[in-house]
């Protein structure tokens, strides 16, 4: 009988046969880390005063490239001329710009609010076909973040800043960093995308992060003649991943706010309602005063529920929540 023949393996095979599974599994873990979170910003320069604030906003509208924006996107203030008892920072979402909240900031202005509106950058251009926005950075939106609560600051007694999708994750992280902010509303805020399983989203942050940018109709069917005048009709997929770093720098820790109000709308397709859910379970088990509330799903409100211009609004019944949700 013929000895069988061991199969030939070479020694450097057998001994280093199990790398490639570490190696994939090293891959795995890492595609599940957040990468490169965003750096820490100068220390704050809130305004002390009234007169101090509108300098501020001055030197914050000089740099707008005012011959190249939208006039409806400025940076705009509803001042009633001095420091009032209640001052609100109202943040717009990715691709929109300050004019979505027009209309409720003017609701507010009339109840005695000073109402601020900035534009995030480079949004409000008058091109809607701009790609400027795919240029967006986790630390933009952090200085940008620092730059309106400084302005803020001055403008009343209690502050509060209030922002819907990209911009709830704005106020988070104002809400996360800034012990100075009294209240935060966060709308319908974009901590993660419905079209990715929670598990995933650190994960598809990194890999759109470094993968070849790319854009997105917000509007299949329409394409360029989509959304508002104000806003861009798509949206870059590089500037997405770019808002999840600024959600998981958000969501990292306590907030050191007074007060969180956070609005969820369970008819939304757009953002991941159930990380909002987590990361408000997270924040009561650190005992953070929060409120939340959630619009009826009858009502069948697109994500934009902000925008008097978007063909399913319902700012009246919309409006009016969201201010008596204010303390």
């Amino acid at each position: 009988m013929m000895p069988t023949r061991p199969s030939y393996c070479p020694p450097n095979y057998r001994r280093w046969w199990w790398t490639l599974p570490a190696l994939l599994l090293c891959l795995l873990v890492l595609a599940l880390i957040p990468w490169s979170l965003v750096r820490p910003v100068s220390s704050p320069q809130p305004a002390t005063t009234h007169a101090e604030a509108l300098q501020k906003l001055t030197a914050l509208q000089t740099q707008e490239p005012a011959d190249a924006m939208n006039p409806l996107c400025r940076s705009q203030l509803l001042d009633h001329g001095r420091r009032t008892a209640k001052a609100i920072i109202l943040v717009h979402g990715y691709t929109s710009c300050p004019h979505q909240f027009r209309e409720l900031g003017q609701r507010l202005y009339d109840r005695g609010y000073n109402v601020l509106l900035a534009p995030m950058p480079y949004h409000g251009l008058a091109d809607r076909m701009s790609e400027a926005h795919s240029m967006l950075t986790a630390n933009d939106l952090a200085v940008y973040t620092h730059m309106v609560m400084d302005i803020g600051r001055g403008l009343g007694d209690t502050l509060v800043m209030a922002g819907l999708s990209a911009g709830g994750v704005v106020a988070a992280y104002a809400a996360r960093y800034r012990q100075d902010l009294d209240i935060a509303m966060l709308i319908s805020p974009a901590f993660g995308y419905k079209s990715v399983p929670t598990s995933l989203t650190a994960a598809a942050m990194n890999i759109f992060a470094v993968l070849p940018d790319g854009y997105g109709w917000w509007n299949e069917q329409l394409q360029e003649q989509g959304g508002v005048p104000h806003g861009y009709p798509r949206y870059s997929k590089r500037a997405l991943a770019q808002l999840l770093r600024l959600s998981f720098a958000a969501r990292k820790g306590r907030p050191q706010v007074g007060q969180m109000i956070v609005v969820t709308n369970p008819n939304d397709a757009a953002v991941n309602n159930a990380l909002t859910e987590q990361t408000c379970a997270r924040w009561r088990r650190w005992e953070v005063p929060l409120t939340t509330y959630a619009f009826p799903q009858e009502w069948q409100l697109d994500h934009d529920l902000i925008e008097p211009a978007h063909p399913k609004a319902q700012i009246e019944k919309v409006y009016p929540k969201l201010i008596d949700l204010l303390p």
